[in-house]
C-alpha cells in the first residue's frame, strides 16, 4: 500500500479509546522507497553536481532516475535507499549493480510481508539538444494505474526515447475523487487537436473533500517538473515543483490553443465572485543551485519571484476562442547568462499550462477549458 493511498485517510483518523492492555504495534504495510543516493569518492566524474547524487522519490513514482554525464561509467554502482520503516529490498540495499544496459528492477516488501512494490532505477546520461527548436506535440501519453486511473504525459528525446519531464496535478485530484474516470480528471488527452493529439485542461470541482479543505476547484495543468503529492494537502503551493535542467537559452515560445472560461468564478470558500476566469501559459528559466551548491526549484508560491530567475516568457491575451489560435511570447531576460553554467546544466526551465490563472490558490471557474497543441520553444545559437 503506497503512502499516497493512505494520505487521504490520514485526515479522517480519530483517536480511539485508551486500552487497559498494552498491545504490540502492528507491522508496517508501507513498501516505498523515499530516497535514493550514491556515495562516491569522486562524484564529479559521473555527476554534473553533487546534489545529483541524491534523488527524493515521490510516493506516486516507480521510476528512479539519476542524471549523469554523457560518458559516465555506470557499470558498477551501489545505490542506497531510504525505505519506509521495516521494509526490505531486493537486490540488497547498497549492493553493486550494472546499470550500463538499462534500468535495474528493485522490489520492496513491506514489514508485514503483505505488500510489494517494484521500482526501476536508471542512470541516464544528460544528452545535448542539437536542434535549435524544442517541439512539443503531446502525442505520448500513458495511463497511470498505480494510484488512480489518469493520463500522464511523456517527453520525447531527440533519440526517440521517452522521458518523464512532464507532470500534472492529477495525482492531487485523485485524493478528492479516486473513482473519477480518466476523462473526468483536470488534465486529459484530446484526440483531435490542432495536429494529432492535444492536451486538454479543465477546471474541476473537487467535491466534498476539496471543499472541506478550502480547495473547491482543481485547475487542469501540465508543466515541466514534478508534482509532490505528499504536499498537496499540507502546503498546496509547494506541490508543484517546476523545472528540469537544460543547456539552451530560450528566446521564444509559441503554439496553438483554444479556451473557454467556466460560467461561475468561485474563491477558495466556494463563494461566487463577479469575475471571468482566464487561462495562463508561461515559461521560466532559472539558476538551479544556490551559492552553497544546494539545489533550487521553483514552486507555486515563487515561480515569478524567486531571485534565481533569469528569464520569463508569459503569453498575453489568451482570449476565449473555439478555433485553434496561435499564441507566442518572447523570453524577457532579467540577468545575463553564464555560458559555462549553461554548458554544465546549471540552469533549469519550465513550461506551464493551466486552465485557471489563479488555480494554484484554488480560485477559478469550474468548466474552464484550455486546449494546447504544437508548442515550439526556439533557442538562441551560442557563439
Amino acid at each position: 500500500m503506497t503512502k499516497s493511498a493512505k494520505l487521504f485517510w490520514s485526515f479522517f483518523m480519530v483517536i480511539g479509546l485508551l486500552s487497559s492492555c498494552i498491545k504490540d504495534e502492528p507491522q508496517n504495510t508501507e513498501c516505498d522507497i523515499e530516497a535514493a543516493s550514491i556515495h562516491l569518492d569522486t562524484p564529479e566524474n559521473i555527476f554534473y553536481s553533487i546534489s545529483d547524487t541524491l534523488v527524493k522519490v515521490p510516493s506516486t513514482e516507480n521510476n528512479i532516475v539519476f542524471t549523469v554525464r554523457r560518458k559516465a561509467d555506470v557499470s558498477s554502482l551501489a545505490p542506497r535507499f531510504v525505505l519506509t520503516p521495516g521494509a526490505t529490498i531486493v537486490p540488497e540495499n547498497g549492493s553493486v549493480q550494472d546499470f550500463s544496459n538499462g534500468p535495474v528492477t528493485y522490489v520492496v516488501t513491506s514489514e508485514d510481508k503483505a505488500w510489494k512494490r517494484e521500482y526501476k532505477v536508471a542512470f541516464t546520461p544528460m544528452t545535448r539538444m542539437m536542434k535549435d527548436t524544442l517541439e512539443i506535440d503531446f502525442e505520448d501519453t500513458e495511463m497511470e494505474t498505480k494510484t488512480g486511473t489518469y493520463y500522464i504525459w511523456k517527453s520525447r528525446n531527440e533519440d526517440g526515447t521517452l522521458g518523464s519531464d512532464w507532470s500534472t496535478g492529477n495525482p492531487g485530484f485523485y485524493l478528492s475523487n479516486s473513482k473519477a474516470a480518466p476523462d473526468d480528471y483536470p488534465t486529459t488527452m484530446l484526440e483531435n487537436g490542432y495536429s494529432g493529439k492535444a492536451v486538454k485542461l479543465v477546471t474541476r470541482d473537487t467535491g466534498t473533500f476539496g471543499h472541506w479543505f478550502k480547495m473547491p476547484i482543481a485547475a487542469g495543468n501540465l508543466f515541466l517538473g514534478k508534482f509532490i503529492v505528499e504536499s498537496a494537502l499540507v502546503s498546496a503551493l509547494r506541490a508543484t515543483q517546476f523545472g528540469i535542467p537544460f543547456d539552451k537559452r530560450p528566446s521564444k515560445i509559441e503554439g496553438y490553443y483554444t479556451y473557454q472560461p467556466g460560467s461561475q468564478f468561485i474563491d477558495k470558500d466556494a463563494h461566487v465572485i463577479e469575475k471571468t476566469d482566464c487561462a495562463d501559459i508561461y515559461s521560466v528559466m532559472y539558476v538551479n543551485h544556490d551559492e552553497q551548491g544546494n539545489p533550487v526549484y521553483l514552486f507555486g508560491d515563487d515561480v515569478f519571484t524567486n531571485p534565481n530567475i533569469v528569464a520569463i516568457a508569459r503569453v498575453k491575451d489568451l482570449n476565449p476562442t473555439d478555433n485553434w489560435t496561435h499564441f507566442e511570447a518572447e523570453y524577457v531576460y532579467q540577468k545575463d547568462i553564464d555560458l559555462d553554467l549553461l554548458e554544465n546544466y546549471g540552469y533549469s526551465f519550465t513550461i506551464v499550462f493551466t486552465s485557471s490563472i489563479t488555480g494554484a490558490s484554488f480560485e477559478g471557474a469550474v468548466g474552464s477549458t484550455l486546449c494546447v497543441d504544437e508548442v515550439r520553444v526556439s533557442f538562441s545559437k551560442e557563439e
